[in-house]
């Protein structure tokens, strides 16, 4: 609503292509927010959406410049998890786990705070506190039984510690307890259990190919047997090439 009703426009198309390609092509994605963020660099949609844009090419240092401009822009505090784990691709899982412990913490909605749980259980992770940071992970929204948006991400992350730990009983546990919560396929649950199980996937296209090859061969193989047996002349010989009968 602050730009010229052609500005708005041209920059509105470009924050749509951000959102339909940030996850099949973000490259693509990164491209039309630089486009959007040339536009209108002082709307704080354009450059938080500018920050998912880099985050998701893993821009990180641009991403969490945009992500707190958006944030002075808008007084906000949901992008506080994005921007811990920003700290986090930039090797200072220490300031993301300051940022972690920080007042802007209780401020965000239920949802941003259990993203904050798996952003401060990663950079314990990332130092190599791997028990802390099961505990960590540890609550009361794991323990509930209701499915939420963030429920099977949450299982998922505690199964993947619990595995990194030895605790493989446990963690087939919590990777079906986060199948049965991921109705969306954000997480490769269903793959990890098979895993854990012994199982391997075969893809059938290419085992069906394989199959075609190997009959093409042996019918081959079978021809050349019969020509053998018949006399037939060798191949791109004529038969008039050989001796002339009396």
């Amino acid at each position: 609503m602050s730009l010229p009703k052609t500005l708005a426009e041209d920059v509105a198309r470009n924050l749509v292509m951000v959102a339909r390609l940030i996850d099949e092509d973000p490259e693509e994605a990164y491209a039309y927010s630089r486009i959007a963020l040339r536009l209108a660099s002082r709307v704080a949609a354009v450059r938080e959406a500018a920050g998912f844009a880099a985050y998701a090419t893993q821009k990180y240092s641009e991403a969490l410049a945009e992500f707190r401009a958006a944030r002075r822009m808008t007084g906000s505090v949901e992008l506080w998890p994005v921007m811990a784990d920003c700290e986090r691709g930039l090797g200072r899982p220490e300031k993301a786990l300051a940022m972690a412990g920080e007042p802007e913490v209780q401020k965000l909605d239920k949802a941003g705070q259990v993203e904050m749980r798996l952003v401060a259980a990663g950079a314990r992770r990332d130092m190599g506190q791997i028990d802390a940071a099961i505990v960590t992970l540890q609550s009361s929204e794991l323990a509930s039984h209701s499915v939420q948006p963030w429920t099977a991400r949450l299982r998922y992350a505690y199964a993947d510690a619990l595995l990194e730990v030895g605790r493989e009983d446990e963690a087939r546990e919590w990777f079906g307890k986060a199948l049965e919560a991921d109705k969306d396929g954000s997480t490769d649950a269903s793959d990890r259990l098979a895993e854990l199980d012994g199982v391997e996937f075969v893809d059938v296209l290419d085992e069906e190919a394989d199959t075609a090859d190997t009959a093409d061969t042996s019918g081959t193989a079978r021809a050349a047997e019969a020509d053998d047996e018949t006399g037939s002349a060798p191949e791109g010989r004529d038969e008039q090439d050989g001796p002339a009968a009396n």
